[in-house]
């Protein structure tokens, strides 16, 4: 007999739903508000730890991690919490606390809207 029980996967909140951020750069001019989503964006991601967590989330089994599972940067555990702060109030990265951990995911709808943003209009010849 067996006393493990399957929890029900939660939803994001509302408010941290993920809106693509811009259009590709070259299908026409940012508005003000793009600009300012797309540099916050990037301004997070600027960091050398910031981008390695960010990786580190991107990359991870199932597309989640723990922060059990991604402290190993080279800086101090208060550190990686501050930097996976500013990730997430950019944007990039969604949360959820299990008990005493904090899983962090980033969510497609991310990675397509930067990968669009980054990505030329294909011109005909």
């Amino acid at each position: 007999m067996s006393n493990t029980k399957a929890l029900p996967l939660l939803e994001p909140e509302a408010s941290e739903a993920v809106a693509p951020c811009c259009p590709s750069l070259t299908e026409r001019p940012f508005t003000a508000e793009e600009a300012e989503t797309a540099a916050r964006m990037f301004k997070a991601l600027g960091d050398p730890v910031r981008l390695r967590l960010f990786s580190a989330v991107a990359s991870h089994e199932g597309g989640e991690a723990c922060v059990c599972d991604i402290s190993d940067v080279g800086v101090s555990q208060p550190t990686v919490s501050h930097h996976l702060k500013k990730l997430k109030d950019a944007g990039l990265l969604t949360s959820e606390r299990r008990g005493t951990w904090v899983y962090y995911r980033v969510e497609p709808s991310v990675l397509a809207a930067m990968g669009k943003l980054l990505t030329t209009a294909a011109t005909a010849t």
